[in-house]
C-alpha cells in the first residue's frame, strides 16, 4: 500500500515546482511495470508521455512546454540510459537548453540555434539492474516490488479472476473509477505550499546522499497537502513581484509522510538494494530453522549455492550475483565444505540483522488530527470538486459523462491508493 501511495503522490508532485523522481526496481516479471501502469493509468492522457526509449538529445529538441507540469515515463531504465545526461539535468535544473548549429532556410549559411525545454517534470522511471548509476539514484526515490511468494499467490488468484463473468462485469466499473480520478486530477493546479513546521522537521545527517533525500522527504509532505488543496483555504501573500497564491501542510499532512517515508526512503541508510537484502532475510531464516531441527547454532549452518537455489527458487546467475554482494558486505562468510568434494559453502556471520534499517529520527510536528488528512488513506478525507464541471479542460476532452460525474457535487474519497488496479 505505501509503494503504491507514493508513486500516487510523486505523479501529483508534477504540480510542484521541485517534483519527485521515481525509480522503481525489481527483478525480472515481479510487477514492476504493472506497477507503474497502475499509477499512471490516474493520470489525464494530456499530463503525462511515456516512452519505451529515448535517444541521447530527444529531450534537447521537444517543445518549450511540452513536459511542463507532466510526468516522464520510461518503461525500462535502460532504454534511457542514452538520455540519462538529459534526465539528470532535468530533474536538478528543472528545464534543458542546449545549443546547436544548423542552416538558414533564406541564406543556407550554417546559425547557432538555442533550444529550450520548460520543466519541472516528475520522472517515473522501471529497472531490473540491481547496480545503478549513483547519480540518477541518488535524484530518485527507489520504490521496490513485494517478491514474496504470498504476493506470487495473490496475483495468481486475481490472474483467476480476471476469467470470471464477475470480472467482465467489474472492469467496466473500474474505467469508470479511473476516468472519474482523472477528471479530479484535472482539477488540481499548481499552487506553492508552505509548511509551516519547516523549521522542526528533522532527517538522518550521518550520510552525504542526505543532502538530496531531505528534500525528497519534504517535497512528500508538499504533495500531500497540494493533493488536498480544495479542502485548505488559498492564502495570498504581497512581494516586490506581485501576489503569490499558496496553501499551508498541516501536521497531519506530515504525519502521513513519516509513515511513507519509513518504508520507502530506508534506501538512505541501507546499502544493500532490495533484492540482496531479501535474499539476507531469507538466508537468515533458513538458517535459524535447520539450526532448530538440527539444535546446533546458527552461525554452523552452512547451504551450497545449489541448496539455497532449490530451497529459494532463485535463479542461479541472479543467486550468484547477490551472494557475492552479501560476501563483500560481509554479512556471509565461505569456506570450503570438508567431505563435500570442496563444494564451496556460505554462513552467516555472527550478529548479523537481516531486517533492513529503518528511517529513524523523523519528528513529529503539531496535532496530529485537525487536519484534513487525519485518515489518509482509508478515512474521513474527501475530494470535493468544484461545482460547475471542469475548469480548464477544454470542450475537445470534455465527454457526456464529465457533467455527471461533477453536477451532483460528488465526493471522492481520500483513500486513493486503494483503488489502484490489481
Amino acid at each position: 500500500e505505501e509503494v503504491g501511495l507514493v508513486g500516487y503522490l510523486a505523479a501529483v508532485s508534477r504540480k510542484l515546482e521541485e517534483p519527485l523522481a521515481v525509480l522503481i526496481q525489481s527483478s525480472s516479471a515481479a510487477g514492476k511495470s504493472s506497477l507503474m501502469e497502475a499509477v499512471l493509468a490516474f493520470v489525464p492522457e494530456e499530463e503525462k508521455v511515456k516512452y519505451s526509449a529515448m535517444t541521447g538529445q530527444a529531450l534537447f529538441y521537444m517543445g518549450d512546454a511540452d513536459l511542463k507540469h507532466k510526468v516522464l515515463a520510461v518503461v525500462e531504465e535502460e532504454g534511457a540510459s542514452r538520455a540519462a545526461y538529459a534526465l539528470k539535468l532535468l530533474q536538478s535544473e528543472g528545464e534543458l537548453t542546449i545549443a546547436s548549429t544548423g542552416k538558414n532556410p533564406h541564406t543556407g549559411k550554417l546559425e547557432t540555434h538555442e533550444y529550450h525545454v520548460e520543466g519541472p517534470t516528475q520522472l517515473f522511471l522501471t529497472t531490473t539492474a540491481s547496480e545503478l548509476d549513483e547519480e540518477l539514484l541518488n535524484r530518485c526515490l527507489v520504490l521496490t516490488v513485494d517478491e514474496e511468494q504470498a504476493q506470487t499467490q495473490a496475483i495468481h488468484q486475481l490472474q483467476r479472476r480476471r476469467r470470471t463473468l464477475e470480472e467482465l462485469l467489474e472492469k467496466r466499473q473500474r474505467e469508470a473509477v479511473l476516468k472519474l480520478h482523472q477528471n479530479a486530477q484535472r482539477l488540481l493546479r499548481p499552487l506553492a505550499v508552505v509548511n509551516p513546521f519547516a523549521l522542526q522537521l528533522t532527517f538522518p545527517d550521518g550520510r552525504t546522499r542526505a543532502r538530496r533525500d531531505f528534500p525528497k522527504y519534504l517535497t512528500l509532505i508538499s504533495s500531500i497537502a497540494l493533493l488536498h488543496q480544495y479542502q485548505r483555504p488559498v492564502k495570498t501573500a504581497q512581494s516586490a513581484a506581485g501576489t503569490v497564491e499558496y496553501i499551508e501542510a498541516t501536521a497531519d499532512d506530515v504525519a502521513v509522510a513519516n509513515r511513507l517515508a519509513a518504508a520507502v526512503l530506508g534506501r538512505s541508510v541501507d546499502e544493500l538494494p532490495p533484492q540482496t537484502r531479501r535474499l539476507l532475510h531469507q538466508v537468515q531464516a533458513l538458517a535459524s530453522k535447520r539450526a532448530t531441527d538440527e539444535k546446533t547454532p546458527v552461525q554452523a549452518v552452512h547451504f551450497s549455492r545449489r541448496e539455497l537455489r532449490e530451497a529459494l527458487g532463485w535463479r542461479n546467475s541472479q543467486l550468484a550475483l547477490h551472494l557475492a554482494r552479501l560476501v563483500d558486505f560481509e554479512l556471509l562468510h565461505t569456506q570450503r565444505a570438508p567431505g563435500r568434494g570442496g563444494v564451496l559453502v556460505y554462513g552467516l556471520h555472527a550478529g548479523v540483522e537481516a531486517t533492513a534499517p529503518v528511517l529513524k529520527g523523523l519528528a513529529e510536528v503539531g496535532l496530529p488530527g485537525t487536519g484534513t488528512t487525519s485518515n489518509f488513506p482509508g478515512g474521513a478525507g474527501t475530494f470535493r470538486p468544484p461545482s460547475g464541471g471542469l475548469p480548464g479542460v477544454g470542450a475537445g476532452r470534455k465527454t457526456a459523462g464529465d457533467d455527471s460525474a461533477f453536477a451532483s457535487g460528488l465526493e471522492l474519497s481520500g483513500a486513493t491508493a486503494r483503488a489502484l488496479p490489481p
